[in-house]
């Protein structure tokens, strides 16, 4: 259900907009999306688990919350990351 250090440091190289970057909205939403998509895998085995359901609901709310404000800053970077993780269909 947690990520990985080494896991983490890559997605952090991988959406970070300079070298030292690692609270940008970017770096946050990649490590959330992959938090929330190891705990929907969870759920799928584990369905009746409603404390970590919560948690979930909470993670998506906080990835919705950056996306807006990154979307109300910087559309273009906006269309990047939603491309680049693939969260719209």
């Amino acid at each position: 259900m947690t990520v990985s250090p080494e896991k983490k440091q890559e997605l952090i190289q991988s959406n970070a907009t300079h070298a030292t970057d690692t609270g940008s909205p970017e770096v946050q939403v990649a490590i959330l999306t992959t938090r929330i998509v190891n705990l929907t895998e969870h759920f799928k085995t584990h369905a009746k688990d409603n404390h970590s359901r919560r948690g979930l609901l909470q993670m998506v709310n906080k990835r919705r919350s950056l996306l807006d404000y990154l979307k109300k800053k910087d559309v273009a970077r906006y269309n990047a990351l939603i491309a680049k993780l693939g969260l719209r269909k």
